[in-house]
């Protein structure tokens, strides 16, 4: 029962071969080409007819290198592994052989777990006269989806069930929106991901106060996704008041956050889930910031800042600058106000 309930609702692997995996990615082979590789799974829980993964690798502080004694007792068909570590696989094991198998079992990964293409327009689907297509035939729109009249598709969109494309948005190629996601006022790059139910282009939260009463001033700004951007699910992006609201390229945004009308963030960014930008806000290149930081209106961060979990940034960060706190501050004075983080600090160097 448990084999058929994980066939059914568990991811779905292509099955593939060793022999196909090291060609396509350029690895060295051992053993049996032909060993059909049916998923992906840890090490220590992998079974036969799986592919598993054992590395030494320190290029992040958050991958742990497992005893080799896991390597040594792993029942996988076909492990990826370092060159040093060959004599310690199992006997009868496959082995696929990179200095790097942190960066290969990602490629494996898409490659195994690869969705297969979508194309057409559902029935059920509602698109309006005036809707331009670049190439009609390479465009998935699943059931009860909407596509407003002056929308641009470029080739290879997806829209899945249930999302929202209002009037005179554009899709770049190959640009995937999930299902519950709403979009107006919005261009939208090539490759980019929004997830499910985000919103974008909506109206920002612009009042004033006016006879003593608040009053909403109207938005006639736009928001700019360039390529690759990676937006969360249940995230908001409001649309610029005058000036539009503009996120780089390659820059990824997790689930729950919010950026503010005018917002302006750099390329290659990362935003934890939680993270809220206020209005005007201006982000530069290569900036990372932790869960739940929350950004004053018309802050500036400079290139490469980091700023840690739960900070309240509401004073400009120079460029490089790692803060944290609440309010934010440089990282050396976070830690000499808490004299317990900074013990915790000394004992992990």
């Amino acid at each position: 029962m448990k084999r058929l309930l994980q066939l059914l609702f568990g991811p779905h692997a292509n099955k593939t071969t060793a022999g196909e995996l090291a060609k396509k990615f350029g690895l060295e082979l051992k053993g049996d080409p032909k060993t059909v590789v049916g998923g992906v799974a840890p090490i220590a829980d992998a079974k036969p007819g799986q592919l598993a993964f054992y590395s030494t690798e320190r290029n992040h502080v958050v991958f742990k290198i497992l005893p080799i004694e896991v390597l040594k007792n792993t029942k996988a068909s076909v492990i990826l592994l370092q060159p040093e570590q060959i004599n310690d696989a199992p006997d009868g094991a496959t082995l696929l052989i990179t200095d790097s198998p942190r960066s290969n079992i990602i490629k494996i990964i898409g490659e195994i777990y690869r969705e297969k293409p979508r194309f057409g327009v559902s029935y059920f689907a509602h698109v309006a006269r005036g809707v331009f297509f670049r190439k009609k035939s390479t465009v998935y729109i699943g059931q009860f989806a909407t596509v407003e009249r002056g929308a641009v598709l470029e080739p290879g969109v997806k829209i899945y069930p249930g999302a929202f494309i209002g009037r005179n948005v554009v899709l770049g190629a190959n640009t995937v929106v999930c299902s519950g996601a709403h979009i107006e006022n919005a261009t939208i790059g090539s490759e980019c991901v929004i997830n499910a139910n985000a919103v974008i282009g909506k109206d920002g939260f612009g009042f004033t106060r006016q006879n003593g009463h608040n009053v909403f001033i109207p938005h006639a700004g736009r928001v700019i996704l360039n390529n690759n951007v990676w937006i969360g699910a249940n995230t908001c992006i409001d649309r610029g008041l005058m000036a539009d609201t503009v996120i780089g390229e390659d820059t990824k945004i997790d689930n729950l956050c919010q950026v503010g009308h005018g917002v302006v963030i750099g390329k290659e960014c990362f935003f934890a889930s939680g993270c809220g930008l206020a209005g005007g806000a201006v982000i530069g290149d290569y900036v990372m910031m932790g869960g739940q930081t929350g950004v004053a209106n018309d802050i500036h961060i400079g290139d490469y800042a980091q700023i840690g979990a739960k900070s309240g940034v509401n004073r400009d960060v120079p460029a490089r600058g790692r803060w944290m706190g609440y309010p934010a501050m440089p990282l050396r004075d976070f830690l000499r106000n808490n004299p317990w983080l900074h013990d915790k600090k000394k004992e992990n160097q």
